[in-house]
């Protein structure tokens, strides 16, 4: 009888140990979300997302906040500047604790804005 009840025991065991979800079918991505950055431009992807969120009026990044912060992303070679080093991509990633932008927000540009502008910048940071 022991033999028989440390069977089924066994068996059970290993049948339900060997369950494996799959993620991707148990929870799909949601999709009326895209982020296509296969064809990003600085004119309708990047700078959009620049004015909005960097050179704002006021902002940190246009010519009243030059002064402040050394750069104006309203003139397109500080931006592609900033682009090429490093910097943008750095600082809008989070990357270090020194310059998280946007600043002052407490929370980091969306996900797809951010891969937008890094493939912008991978793709050589042009003024298209």
């Amino acid at each position: 009888m022991k033999k028989i009840l440390f069977a089924v025991t066994l068996l059970t065991v290993i049948v339900t140990g060997c369950y494996n979800d799959k993620s991707d079918k148990l929870y799909p991505a949601p999709t009326n979300v895209t982020c296509d950055t296969t064809t990003v431009t600085y004119a309708a992807d990047v700078k959009p997302i620049i004015v909005a969120n960097c050179a704002v009026s006021g902002g940190c990044h246009d010519a009243a906040g030059k002064a402040t912060s050394g750069f104006d992303y309203t003139v397109f070679s500080d931006l592609q500047g900033n682009a090429l080093d490093g910097t943008l991509v750095r600082d809008i990633t989070w990357a270090t604790h020194a310059n998280q932008m946007p600043k002052g927000t407490g929370s980091k540009l969306p996900d797809c804005d951010i891969n937008k502008i890094i493939r912008w910048v991978n793709l050589g940071a042009l003024n298209n």
